[in-house]
């Protein structure tokens, strides 16, 4: 039986802490795959701080390369409109065989409004929940029953990251290599960046 993880986020840029999570995720739950499904991004937000769903997708797949456990999908950007959970797994669900374990990867700060989700009880009879609790972060709760998987203290965040691009810092280290080139290539979170 396939065990499969879902990651999904903005991923404005990927870093890191991403990569850990799923990399803790895919060894401590012996899953098979791990899929980063970057988010689509709604007309109204973007600014310069936020990448094109293209950009931050072309990312993504840059900062997997080479690791055989990890794909990226570009689900939620091809579809129109905001995505939902639900329609994410329901979609994972089809293309999967149907003995396949499915685990949906949340930080643990999405505990306490869980049971809000649209449609929460179909989506837990598609996926199991798996939090991610980071070492200096305070554990939340929920009512809905989650798997839950420490990853080491990595303090970084993609607002971090932009953040220290706008200023002209130094980003190695906190994403990979290949995923600062393309960012200098393309001009991505620069203060003096065009608007288009």
């Amino acid at each position: 039986m396939k065990r499969i993880g879902i990651l999904g986020g903005t991923f404005n840029p990927i870093h890191v802490g991403h990569l850990t999570i799923a990399q803790m995720a895919h060894e401590k739950l012996g899953l098979d795959k791990v899929i980063f499904v970057p988010s689509n991004l709604p007309p109204h937000k973007v600014s310069n701080y936020v990448a094109s769903s293209q950009d931050r997708y072309r990312m993504v797949r840059l900062a997997i390369q080479g690791n055989p456990h990890f794909e990226v999908s570009d689900f939620e950007i091809k579809r129109t409109g905001k995505s939902f959970t639900i329609e994410t797994v329901s979609y994972f669900r089809d293309h999967f065989p149907p003995r396949t374990k499915l685990y949906f990867i949340i930080g643990n700060d999405l505990l306490p409004t869980l049971h809000t989700w649209k449609r929460i009880g179909d989506i837990l009879k598609i996926v199991s929940f798996v939090s991610v609790n980071r070492p200096g972060f305070k554990e939340k709760k929920s009512d809905i029953k989650v798997k839950t998987i420490s990853v080491p203290g990595l303090q970084t965040s993609s607002s971090y990251v932009r953040n220290r691009i706008t200023m002209g810092k130094t980003v190695k280290y906190l994403i990979p290599d290949n995923v600062m080139t393309y960012i200098e290539r393309n001009n991505l979170y620069r203060k003096n960046r065009r608007k288009g």
